[in-house]
């Protein structure tokens, strides 16, 4: 085995710190079996204010990859158990943000290659000058790979580091990360269809996450929360005195997303005079504050989503055709998770691992049992009724491993409640009108509850009573 002929000491490691600024590398990972490399190493990038932690193997790197991000990880090859390759392999999978260098004194042309092609950095030869690790650090800042931009692993898309992440490794999620991907860098006007719950802003904050437009403004508005009165002075602003209360000058939400992405949830609420004026505003990119007469220029790409179907709102009048094709240049439908069952098991542990950090518990482990029993339940209010019931388990029950016992009792229930999927052929529209009677029932009443387990809005439960005439 390699032995290190001195430790390493302050004068060994004299970083240009202005050129390594732009990285701010500032956490580092080091890897090696051997304590003397470890501490040596550690004990040189601590001096230079750089958070430097120590694991004599794979199984301790991982433990501590899973709870704290390293801006860099120094990684020998050879080790006992797990060697460096295979460490390498899972953290480009669970941890592509990291960077990492490998480490060896068994150097070899192939496994340099081969470390690269699995994403390594770098690769330093045993024993190293610590100048050696200086100028590995500086060629890390200038890595493209290391940009905070978006990319596509294994569980789903990244929108960028430490922010968002659209979960999923289905068949169909991964068309609909190439179809964000590729419609991100146009203007193209886009459609996202889905149900409610199925992740339609998710969508939207992808698609200007990866456009030219990233660093402006996204603005969202829910077309069935605000009042038809108010929405024309909320999307184009007015001057004051143009209407009874308007004191002063307002700029509209179209003003704030100039040079951005503006977003339309639920568009066929728009009423017809708004869609009129929304059409032209498309067509002839100005617009003009209620009460104006001086027009504005407008460069904005517009997103729009609906969770019912639009050719339906056209044959009823609720929606224009033109606004319709002008809206639907890129469509992009999103499935129900009754449709993905494979993305389960990691939206399981998205959740668990966002929520925990948000309501500042640890991080439990969840069964197989439970994972399955999850995996089955039908999930009519999609991945945010699955977000919700993973967040009242986190906060109702006090367990380091989630088991059937621990689940909410809508869903463990379901087999002897929900006879109505198996006894009788029904359409969708009689299958939702019994499973929200249902729990309707079972929340006694209670709409707000029962609108959080559906995984929709108050204001949509009351329209879906209203619809089946329920009491």
């Amino acid at each position: 085995m390699y032995q290190i002929s001195r430790p390493f000491t302050d004068n060994d490691l004299e970083f240009d710190q202005e050129m390594i600024r732009g990285k701010d590398i500032k956490s580092v990972l080091i890897v090696d079996d051997e304590a003397v490399v470890r501490s040596g190493i550690s004990r040189a990038l601590s001096n230079r204010n750089m958070a430097a932690k120590t694991a004599a193997n794979g199984k301790e790197a991982l433990a501590l990859l899973k709870n704290h991000p390293f801006d860099l990880v120094l990684l020998d090859i050879k080790m006992e158990d797990m060697d460096g390759i295979e460490l390498l392999k899972r953290i480009r999978a669970k941890h592509p943000e990291t960077g990492v260098i490998m480490i060896t004194g068994y150097p070899t042309i192939d496994t340099a290659v081969y470390c690269t092609k699995l994403g390594a950095l770098d690769y330093l030869i045993k024993p190293f000058s610590l100048d050696d690790l200086d100028a590995a650090l500086i060629k890390l800042d200038r890595k493209e790979s290391l940009q905070t931009d978006s990319f596509v692993r294994d569980d789903g898309l990244k929108l960028d580091f430490g922010k968002h992440l659209m979960v999923g490794h289905s068949h169909p999620m991964k068309r609909i990360f190439e179809k964000i991907l590729k419609v991100a860098p146009t203007d193209s006007t886009v459609l996202i269809t889905g149900e409610s719950g199925t992740g339609k802003e998710l969508v939207a904050r992808a698609i200007h996450a990866n456009s030219n437009r990233k660093e402006r403004e996204f603005v969202a508005v829910d077309c069935s929360a605000l009042v038809e009165t108010l929405l024309e002075s909320e999307l184009f602003g007015h001057v004051k005195g143009s209407f009874t209360g308007a004191h002063q000058t307002k700029h509209g939400l179209f003003e704030l997303a100039n040079h951005g992405t503006f977003f339309f949830d639920e568009i066929a609420n728009l009423s017809l005079n708004i869609q009129a004026k929304l059409l032209r505003v498309i067509q002839e990119r100005e617009f003009m504050k209620v009460g104006d007469q001086q027009k504005i220029n407008l460069d904005i790409r517009i997103i729009s989503a609906s969770n019912t179907e639009l050719s339906e709102s056209i044959r009823n009048g609720r929606l224009r055709e033109d606004l319709y094709y002008r809206l639907s240049v890129v469509p992009i439908h999103l499935p129900p998770l009754r449709e993905r069952k494979e993305d389960i098991p990691l939206l399981i542990r998205h959740f668990l691992d966002k929520l925990s950090q948000r309501i500042k518990k640890p991080l439990p482990d969840i069964s197989p049992e439970a994972v399955e029993i999850l995996q089955e339940y039908t999930w009519p209010g999609n991945a945010r009724e699955l977000e919700h019931a993973i967040e009242r388990i986190l906060i109702l029950e006090d367990t380091d491993m989630i088991r059937p016992v621990n689940l909410p009792s809508f869903i463990t229930q379901r087999q002897g409640e929900l006879q109505i999927l198996s006894d009788e052929p029904l359409t969708l529209e009689e299958l939702e009108k019994k499973y929200i009677s249902l729990v309707l029932k079972r929340t006694k009443g209670k709409k707000i509850e029962a609108a959080s387990i559906l995984g929709i809005n108050r204001k949509t439960l009351a329209a879906k009573i209203k619809k089946y005439a329920l009491r």
